[in-house]
């Protein structure tokens, strides 16, 4: 199946969502951001899945509240020949159960039939990591020294964005848990970091010297720079206007960074946690240790990166093996 995630013109065009299913969304994606404490960005991904359901729903002529599974499998059916790739249909088929299931704790409906509908069998892909060279790069960018070791001159909001590079690939941390980073969860004595991640689970996590050395000078330097005449704020890293960081703004200043650096593969913050955990794990940490501080609920869930650590296995043997 193709991996492409086509605009599906009968998916969305010539049909207006029901005024009443609108509210349910809405009333749903509320409950998400203020009982779950979901992210910005998850909750744009229910709302978008679940008026691409509600649109179809109309153009099929379906009830959204009262579907019938054949119904939904007609649905997922259409997907699948637009050819949306099996993990944005299983994605969308997981925000309408989600929905509906709260809908029956609500007390809106009285069966959810999305529930009997198994997803998609998708194909196995590893994460994607950051090869060594380009993440020295992504990382220079904006480090102190430049190639010939000279102090280079760094705007704050330079310092600030190379503090978020250095913690993100220091501890795997995500995009939302940099975002929502306080200034009281930074411990640089004991050289520890706190957050929070998905459904409020705190976790602690150690730091390095670089990342440390790198945040603490924002601290001290950049960051009082940046909310010079406004208001303090509790969250540590700070945006130019001296607000809470948004969350695309890091994935912009990333993609900035990747493009100074001459990078030409398609990089993202998220794969620097993806790197960061496939790296600790080739320098002997063990699989418990990252399942702690990649804040997995799972072991499973950590284990695909023991697969990227015997591919790499697996090359080094082919390389030096006198057979290889």
């Amino acid at each position: 199946m193709a991996g492409t995630q086509p605009h599906d013109q009968a998916q969305t065009d010539g049909a207006a969502v029901d005024p009443a299913f609108q509210g349910y969304i809405d009333e749903f994606c509320q409950a998400l951001e203020t009982e779950r404490n979901a992210s910005v960005h998850t909750v744009r991904n229910y709302r978008n899945d679940l008026l691409d359901y509600a649109r179809w729903a109309q153009r099929a002529n379906v009830d959204p509240l009262h579907p019938t599974h054949r119904q939904l499998r007609r649905y997922l059916a259409e997907l699948d020949q637009a050819q949306y790739a099996r993990a944005s249909i299983n994605r969308r088929l997981s925000s309408l159960k989600g929905m509906m299931r709260w809908m029956m704790v609500a007390g809106y409906i009285d069966d959810n039939a999305a529930d009997v509908l198994m997803t998609l069998k998708s194909d196995k892909t590893l994460p994607h990591r950051i090869p060594a060279n380009d993440m020295v790069r992504i990382l220079s960018v904006w480090s102190p020294l430049d190639e010939d070791g000279r102090v280079r001159t760094r705007t704050p909001a330079q310092m600030r964005d190379y503090a978020i590079l250095e913690f993100l690939y220091a501890c795997g941390a995500r995009v939302s848990e940099a975002v929502g980073l306080l200034c009281v969860s930074v411990d640089f004595k004991q050289k520890l970091v706190r957050v929070m991640g998905k459904g409020s689970k705190e976790r602690i996590i150690p730091l390095h010297d670089m990342a440390v050395q790198s945040m603490q000078a924002y601290l001290d330097v950049a960051r009082p720079q940046l909310l010079e005449g406004k208001p303090d704020t509790d969250y540590f890293f700070v945006s130019n206007r001296g607000k809470k960081m948004n969350p695309d703004s890091i994935r912009r200043m990333f993609k900035e960074a990747q493009a100074l650096a001459g990078i030409s593969g398609s990089y993202s913050p998220h794969d620097m946690r993806h790197t960061f955990a496939s790296d600790v794990l080739e320098g002997g940490a063990d699989l418990r240790s990252v399942q702690e501080m990649l804040g997995h609920s799972s072991l499973s869930t950590t284990q695909i990166y023991t697969h990227l650590s015997l591919g790499r296995m697996k090359d080094v043997h082919r390389k030096a093996h006198p057979r290889g």
